[in-house]
């Protein structure tokens, strides 16, 4: 890294260079908990935080709560944090500049926007020039298009996904974020086609990190997965102790002193 690699943007920018994993955080814990694993960037899961805060995904989290985690996030680490804002938490291009401005002033160095609303995708030019206008704020944007997720298959979701991610690579996206798709095959071609760095959304029984370095991508993300992990070691410790009367389901969890000294380390 050279001296002039400074600051967190710049950090989080050269981690593309190779394949960044990000496990994506919920809360100040995870995220710090995440960061001592070794994390060198922290992602948070817009699905996971609105399950805190009692709303589903979707853009049903209210921005300014949305606003507070991505901050508490940032202030539990010492890494580059990037937040996964969905589609901005605005309508227009001058509304999504101002909010992804926010999260800038929070400490944030790059946001996911999303380019489906309501379970469809939005018109290719009216995704780019959120992205432009996100970009515009100096963060990295990560443009997510939900192509495949939304059940796209075969050459016409390679198609339109390669089309969707030039437009937004040439309105200033630093990478593209395709979930839904884990065919290597596909893939490699896909990295091939798209001239940014590409993040996936990796999944138990899915690709390893290895193998998808190797088909070309640069960015692997969970989701909500550990966050939903966490919450089912609860559901079953609590069903433990509700329906039995046991206890031993206890067993294993992060020690309190631990705990407390994450913080008190600062």
């Amino acid at each position: 890294m050279t001296a002039a690699m400074t600051s967190p943007l710049d950090v989080f920018a050269a981690l593309h260079d190779d394949l960044l994993v990000l496990p994506n955080a919920w809360d100040a814990a995870s995220a710090r908990l995440f960061e001592r694993a070794g994390a060198p960037a922290v992602a948070t899961s817009s699905s996971a935080v609105s399950w805190v805060h009692g709303v589903p995904d979707g853009n049903h989290l209210d921005a300014d709560l949305a606003l507070a985690a991505a901050a508490r996030v940032v202030a539990a680490v010492r890494v580059p944090v990037t937040a996964d804002i969905e589609s901005g938490y605005a309508d227009g291009p001058e509304q999504v500049a101002a909010s992804v401005r926010r999260f800038a002033d929070a400490g944030v160095v790059g946001i996911n926007l999303e380019d489906a609303r309501d379970g469809a995708l939005v018109e290719e030019g009216r995704a780019a020039e959120a992205v432009a206008a996100a970009a515009g704020t100096g963060l990295w944007v990560n443009a997510r298009t939900d192509v495949y997720l939304l059940g796209g298959t075969g050459e016409e979701a390679f198609a339109e996904t390669v089309s969707r991610a030039a437009a937004y690579v040439a309105a200033g996206a630093g990478s593209v974020f395709v979930p839904g798709l884990l065919d290597l095959a596909v893939l490699a071609r896909l990295t091939a086609a798209i001239a940014a760095p590409v993040n996936v959304l990796a999944a138990a029984g899915g690709p390893t990190a290895a193998q998808l370095r190797a088909a070309g991508v640069r960015r692997i993300s969970v989701g909500n997965d550990v966050a939903s992990l966490a919450y089912a070691t609860a559901v079953a410790s609590a069903r433990d102790i509700l329906e039995h009367g046991r206890f031993d389901s206890l067993a294993g969890g992060l020690d309190f002193g631990d705990m407390q000294t994450l913080w008190h380390a600062g």
